[in-house]
């Protein structure tokens, strides 16, 4: 199998994004496990205070894609990768480059929601900006703002000191989503963050992600086809049969969804196989 001949998603975009939000792009990115190479030449543009969904079947790197974005990659034992993520044009794995600082400028969201057990509400907030030595004047303030940008604040203000396993899957999902805007990221990645989710808190989740992008970039990978086409701007399919992970295409969410070039594009949209 071979990739379609795309064009960037961002094709045809100005990405000089408001205060706080930077595009972000791979150029030619592959990435190994050991001696399995998973994915192959993967050329995609973010564009700054946008949303593009990542979809396809499970297995075919979209997960490892995404960590390749902030350098989690790297954390993997065995794990290899090629090619080039730039942040605002900046390469993010030049040798110069703090790892640590990428991942307080490109944050994530993960598949299982991952507050931190021995901690409060409050102090699961702030818990980013202890572990990276940032300094606020007023943690209080932070607290409130980013309760009230993740959509939990109304229901959690009465009780910050409580901990934050004590919430509810849906509210544990959006105080993750707080403590990673804690630290002001640029970029935002979700892996999945609502695939364990019911109805009711996913819904809630996709508003929240549409109130985000206004201040930043937003990469998330899904699986379920009507959240992608909900909550994003642009889409990308990746496939993989025998052959490493690729894009087949990527596009405007809605030429993705109602008229796509390639016919396996059409045939996972809808639904015949994944």
């Amino acid at each position: 199998m071979s990739t379609s001949t795309t064009t960037p998603v961002s094709a045809s975009i100005t990405t000089t994004g408001a205060t706080g939000a930077q595009s972000l792009a791979s150029v030619g990115l592959h990435a190994w496990f050991g001696k399995r190479h998973v994915l192959a030449d993967i050329n995609l543009e973010f564009p700054a205070r946008s949303v593009t969904g990542l979809i396809g079947p499970s297995g075919c790197g979209k997960s490892t894609y995404i960590r390749m974005l902030n350098r989690m990659h790297e954390f993997i034992d065995g794990a290899a990768m090629a090619g080039t993520v730039l942040l605002d044009g900046e390469d993010i794995y030049d040798p110069g480059v703090d790892p640590i600082s990428i991942r307080r400028k490109v944050g994530m969201v993960f598949q299982k929601p991952n507050p931190f057990p021995a901690m409060s509400i409050g102090e699961n907030v702030v818990a980013g900006l202890k572990l990276s030595g940032m300094k606020v004047p007023n943690k209080n303030d932070v607290i409130e703002d980013c309760l009230t940008r993740a959509g939990l604040w109304k229901e959690v203000k009465d009780r910050l000191k409580a901990a934050g396993g004590s919430l509810s899957g849906g509210q544990q999902q959006r105080l993750c989503i707080a403590r990673a805007l804690a630290i002001t990221p640029s970029v935002l990645l979700m892996d999945e963050p609502c695939s364990a989710l019911d109805p009711a808190s996913t819904l809630r989740i996709e508003e929240t992600i549409k109130e985000l992008a206004s201040d930043m970039t937003i990469v998330i990978v899904t699986h379920n086809m009507q959240q992608a086409a909900r909550v994003s701007d642009y889409c990308a399919f990746f496939l993989a049969d025998e052959h490493p992970g690729l894009i087949v295409e990527n596009d405007r969410t809605e030429v993705i969804f109602t008229n796509p070039r390639d016919p396996r594009t059409l045939d996972y949209v809808s639904g015949r196989f994944g």
